[in-house]
C-alpha cells in the first residue's frame, strides 16, 4: 500500500505541475519583505474542489490586500495534491490538515507550521473526528462496529479526522488494521477510501457501509445546509484533533512567513472567520502534531525518512 501512496503522490506531483504551467504560476520575484510578488496558496479538499475553492475566495481577497501582493488559489484535487505542491516549491503557503502536514515535512524537513484555527465549537484550537452510523443501526460504539465486521468508510487517505483518527479508534477498539495495507483492517469485512468527508457522510446514510469516519464540524455544516437531515447519522465515538495548520513552504524567508502569519492572526472580520469555521486564529509550532506524527508512524499512513 506504501507503494500505492507513492504513486498518488506521482501523480498528484505531475498534476500540480500541470496546473502551474497552465496558470503561469511559476516562482515570483518576492518583493518588500521578502513577500513573493505572487503568492501561491493550496488548500486541501476537504470538499469538494469546486466548493473549496468558492468558499476561500474571501480568504483570498483578504490576504491579497493585507499583503499588497497577487495572491493565487490552488485547489488541488486531492490532499497529495498540495503535499506534492508544496515539496516541489510551487506552493508557497497551504492549508492542510495535521497528516498532510506531517508527510509534506518528511519530504521536505524546511515545511514548517504557522498558525491555526481556533474552532468555533470547541473555543480551542482544537476540532472532533468522529465514526458515525446511521441513527438506526443496532451500533453504539466502535467496539461494536469492529465487532460487526460490516464496511467502513474513511475520506481521503491524507486525511486527519477522517483517516488517521478514525483508525487509531478502529485499532483502539481491537480492529487489525495492517499498516502495510491500507486497504486491510480485519474483522471489517471492507473499508473504502471516499475521497472527502461529505462523500463519506453520504456513503453511510445510503448504506454503501455501516460506519464511517469524518470531521464532525463537516457533519454539523452539512446538517445546516440540509444535505444530510438532522439526526440521521449518530456519532458512536469523537476524539479531539489539532487543528489544520496553515504551513510555509521550504525556503520561504522567515520575514515573509512573519507577514502570513501577522495576516491570519489579524482577521477580526467576524463573516471572514465564519467562513473560515473559526474564531480566531493561534500561532502553532511542530511540536503541536507530534500526535498525530507518531500515530501516523504507527499506523502505516506516514514513513519515516
Amino acid at each position: 500500500m506504501r507503494r500505492g501512496l507513492f504513486g498518488r503522490l506521482v501523480i498528484s506531483f505531475l498534476a500540480v505541475l500541470l496546473v502551474v504551467t497552465a496558470s503561469g504560476c511559476g516562482s515570483a520575484e518576492p518583493v518588500g519583505g521578502a513577500l513573493p510578488s505572487r503568492l501561491r496558496v493550496g488548500v486541501v479538499p476537504n470538499v469538494s474542489p469546486e466548493k473549496q475553492r468558492a468558499l476561500y475566495e474571501p480568504l483570498r481577497a483578504y490576504l491579497a490586500d493585507r499583503l499588497g501582493v497577487e495572491v493565487e488559489l490552488f485547489v488541488a484535487n486531492n490532499y497529495a495534491g498540495v503535499v506534492a505542491g508544496l515539496v516541489a516549491k510551487q506552493v508557497d503557503v497551504a492549508y492542510l490538515g495535521g497528516l498532510t502536514y506531517t508527510q509534506a515535512a518528511e519530504q521536505s524537513p524546511g515545511v514548517v507550521p504557522l498558525v491555526t484555527e481556533v474552532d468555533e465549537e470547541t473555543g480551542t484550537p482544537r476540532y472532533w473526528s468522529a465514526v458515525v452510523v446511521r441513527a438506526a443501526a443496532p451500533t453504539r460504539s466502535v467496539a461494536d462496529v469492529v465487532a460487526a465486521g460490516g464496511r467502513f468508510a474513511f475520506g481521503d487517505v491524507g486525511s486527519t479526522s477522517g483517516s488517521l483518527y478514525p483508525r487509531m479508534m478502529l485499532v483502539d477498539a481491537g480492529a487489525k488494521c495492517q499498516s502495510d495495507d491500507l486497504n486491510t483492517c480485519p474483522p471489517l469485512r471492507s473499508v473504502a477510501f471516499t475521497g472527502g468527508h461529505d462523500a463519506t457522510a453520504q456513503a453511510v446514510l445510503n448504506s454503501s457501509v455501516e460506519a464511517g469516519g469524518l470531521e464532525l464540524r463537516i457533519l454539523h455544516r452539512l446538517e445546516r445546509q440540509g444535505t444530510v437531515a438532522k439526526g440521521a447519522l449518530r456519532v458512536v465515538e469523537q476524539r479531539e484533533v489539532m487543528g489544520y495548520p496553515w504551513v510555509a513552504r521550504d525556503g520561504l524567508d522567515d520575514s515573509a512567513r512573519q507577514k502570513v502569519t501577522d495576516a491570519f492572526l489579524a482577521i477580526t472580520d467576524p463573516t471572514l472567520l465564519s467562513l473560515m469555521r473559526a474564531k480566531s486564529y493561534a500561532a502553532v509550532s511542530t511540536t503541536d502534531y507530534t500526535e498525530v506524527r507518531q500515530n501516523a508512524l504507527r499506523l502505516g499512513l506516514l514513513t519515516e525518512r
